[in-house]
């Protein structure tokens, strides 16, 4: 006799919706989500589709009606609760749009748990786009079955951002100059933290030596390259993971 599928299947969609969600709950999405879900996907009435609230965690549906304007969901049993996130905030230099989107998206794919933007004085930009980085986090974290989504911050000078730092997070400050190695770095400390990454020019020697003077900076180093900014974010990311954040 054929095992019975299991439900819901791997390959059913999945949204990061309005929640909280419930047991039993009707959930009717519009706009790009029901075009994407009716139109793309293709999900007819007993689909089941994926939903996340970024509040209770991760939910299956079942799909009720798929209309052209809309689709009706039965929120049906909880997966998972909300993941538990690494405390670890990215402070990363604006810059050109598509280098910062795919700061955000392999920012949001390794899980870190904010991404607050900086303003230095050699940024190419100094605006962002609050509509499109929450479009490029979510679509990243439904891909990667995230139940979390990180915050996006405004953007924040970098005078500011230091004159606020809050005395309990140590800012690890990814210094081309040179600095402790990062692995050990990450591997001596327990607990919240967070990363600075200038621009794609670099901080000026002023800038530079404004972080040096902060008592919560310390200085890293990548390795014996000079990495572009958003390689930068992500190897450094991606190397506390594995030695300080849930990688571990």
């Amino acid at each position: 006799m054929p095992a019975t599928p299991a439900w819901p299947p791997r390959s059913a969609p999945r949204l990061f919706v309005t929640g909280p969600l419930a047991e039993g709950a009707s959930l009717p999405l519009d706009g790009q989500q029901a075009h994407y879900l009716a139109k793309v996907m293709r999900v007819e009435p007993g689909d089941a589709v994926i939903a996340c609230d970024d509040v209770t965690g991760e939910w299956a549906c079942e799909v009720v009606s798929a209309g052209k304007r809309d689709v009706v969901l039965a929120v049906r049993t909880r997966l998972r609760e909300r993941e538990a996130v690494p405390d670890f905030v990215l402070c990363a230099a604006l810059l050109k749009k598509p280098n910062f989107d795919l700061v955000l998206e392999k920012a949001t794919e390794l899980g870190v748990a904010a991404v607050q933007p900086i303003v230095t004085r050699r940024c190419v930009a100094d605006k962002l786009n609050p509509e499109r980085a929450l479009t490029i986090v979510t679509e990243a974290a439904e891909q990667c079955a995230r139940t979390a989504l990180p915050r996006v911050d405004a953007p924040a000078k970098l005078e500011a951002l230091l004159r606020d730092w809050p005395q309990d997070r140590p800012l690890f400050f990814a210094d081309e100059q040179g600095g402790e190695p990062a692995a050990a770095a990450f591997a001596a400390h327990q607990g919240p933290a967070a990363l600075l990454v200038g621009p794609e020019g670099g901080f000026d020697e002023e800038e530079r030596a404004l972080v040096r003077a902060h008592p919560q900076a310390r200085a890293i180093t990548l390795g014996p390259r000079i990495l572009r900014a958003e390689t930068a974010c992500i190897s450094a990311i991606g190397l506390w993971m594995a030695v300080s954040g849930d990688w571990s």
